[in-house]
């Protein structure tokens, strides 16, 4: 088996280069990535957090989802 030396050179430039280029582009889209983002990411809560959403057995005296949902937008809350 004969191994030409330039020809296996030029395979190694462009894996190289590839490689290069592979790495250049995804820094450069992670870099817009969080420059075009719109807010911070939400940390963890820390110290006593609480349950924002509680599941609740449907009674009859209490509200039905339509009329929740009615308060929520006007209430907002």
């Amino acid at each position: 088996m004969i191994i030409s030396v330039p020809k296996t050179v030029r395979r190694l430039y462009f894996m190289t280069l590839l490689v290069a280029l592979s790495c250049l582009a995804y820094y450069g889209m992670s870099w817009i990535s969080g420059w075009i983002s719109p807010f911070e990411k939400v940390e963890i809560p820390e110290g006593t957090a609480i349950k924002a959403f509680q599941e609740l057995p449907h009674s009859v005296d209490g509200l039905n989802t339509g009329e929740r949902l009615r308060f929520y937008y006007w209430y907002g809350e």
